[in-house]
């Protein structure tokens, strides 16, 4: 038994059919579950009062945000070696997933930085980075639209993609590269000193784990959705050749 006996489209139907409502239900618990608990059964911050409770979506939504884009990257690199389409149309399914996640990254921080900054918006070595990677979830997707062969603008996506990597690792790391920024440090971290609290970090690791299952579900919704449509489009090619 190979992985790659996924890159089978018959396959990975099959597979990602079975696996959905699962991944979908444990999503759902974890995320309402975890909110629910941050929401509500935490304290407010000694510093910062309830509006460090949007750390719950705003942290999740962030990770996710990065980490779709890592994710594309990879299913792009086995588009371009493999030439698997599977993969292909999983970095397409991935982009507006990815591109949601950042565009709430981006609200949520701003919300939250408003009362603790004094602005809703910072040229932080962060901040810029992920927002140059919204762009570059918008520039993606909008190249997967003009390019009218999909083969092609598979290659070309996959190019961009490669290009985007720079910002999604900055907008990661950008605080290990810089000192200057407002944006503080990780919420969590295995420096005890630096950690959040574990009245705050146990509902927070729930509300991570849950945004990681609900990217996992809507990609595996889209990319069906993706190779359903390539399907069609191929059956209507057909029946005009006939």
């Amino acid at each position: 038994m190979s992985i790659w006996e996924y890159a089978n489209p018959r396959k990975f139907m099959a597979t990602s059919g079975a696996l959905l409502p699962w991944v979908s239900a444990i999503a759902a618990i974890l995320v309402i579950g975890g909110l629910i608990w941050g929401f509500f059964f935490t304290p407010d911050d000694f510093r910062q009062g309830s509006t460090v409770k949007i750390i719950y979506i705003h942290v999740p939504a962030a990770i996710m945000g990065s980490s779709a884009w890592f994710m594309m990257l990879v299913t792009s690199l086995i588009w371009l070696i493999r030439r698997h389409h599977v993969s292909a149309l999983a970095a397409k399914a991935a982009a507006p997933v990815g591109m949601v996640f950042t565009l709430i990254g981006l609200i949520t921080g701003a919300i939250w930085g408003q009362p603790m900054w004094g602005t809703w918006w910072e040229w932080d070595p962060r901040l810029t980075a992920f927002l140059i990677l919204f762009l570059f979830y918008l520039g993606y997707m909008a190249l997967w639209e003009a390019v009218e062969n999909p083969d092609a603008a598979a290659d070309l996506t996959s190019v961009l993609c490669l290009v985007g990597t720079v910002f999604a690792v900055i907008s990661r790391y950008a605080l290990l590269f810089w000192n200057q920024g407002l944006h503080q440090g990780a919420s969590l971290s295995m420096d005890a000193e630096e950690n959040v609290a574990d009245v705050f970090a146990y509902p927070l690791w729930t509300c991570i784990i849950g945004f990681v299952f609900l990217f996992v579900a809507l990609v595996l919704y889209r990319t069906r959705t993706e190779i359903r449509a390539r399907r069609l489009r191929a059956l209507i090619q057909r029946e005009r050749m006939a």
